[in-house]
């Protein structure tokens, strides 16, 4: 899906499409931040690629779950998920429809971006393209008993950017837990 919601144009009141331009606005009385900008298609598929990790949200038991997988972009698009062979994860997701999140982010600076795939997804079956993506390192985190590999082909697919504050001065991050300072 490209586009997406963009700024309220100030003659009609209506949000249109696009990134948003500069100044700041109201949207029914709330601040507008032109930190928040829509990614095109384009730039959606070109940052799936420059992370490991991604999350799947599926269906399990008539509910939402959510479950953070290796990954990677093949050659003709899709999205190669990289589970453990024998979860009931693989079941869940084969012939339904899934979505695929990712996201990368600057917790001092306060900005990242999101990307969002909607899409049909299906166990890998072949012999051969599984063994090609074994060959390839492709590998769940917790690799045994062995990868089992799920395709999402895109359907929809967006993304939002949330750009440095410059108005206000950079604070260091919280400590997390179990992690230095």
């Amino acid at each position: 899906m490209r586009g997406g919601i963009g700024p309220m144009s100030p003659s009609s009141g209506t949000m249109g499409p696009g990134r948003g331009g500069a100044g700041r606005g109201t949207i029914g009385g709330m601040d507008r931040d032109d930190r928040v900008e829509t990614l095109s298609e384009a730039e959606c598929l070109q940052l799936l690629g420059t992370v490991p990790l991604g999350r799947v949200v599926y269906t399990e038991h008539a509910l939402p779950a959510v479950l953070p997988v290796a990954f990677r972009v093949a050659a003709d698009g899709r999205l190669i998920l990289a589970l453990r062979t024998g979860t009931r994860v693989a079941r869940a997701l084969d012939g339904t429809v899934a979505a695929f999140q990712v996201d990368d982010f600057d917790r001092t600076g306060r900005c990242g971006w999101s990307v969002l795939v909607h899409g049909r997804a299906e166990v890998v079956r072949d012999a051969g393209e599984r063994a090609a993506l074994r060959a390839g390192g492709l590998r769940p985190w917790v690799p045994e008993p062995g990868p089992e590999y799920v395709a999402i082909s895109p359907e929809l697919v967006s993304g939002r950017r949330i750009l440095p504050d410059a108005t206000r001065p950079a604070r260091p991050a919280p400590a997390l837990p179990g992690r230095p300072a």
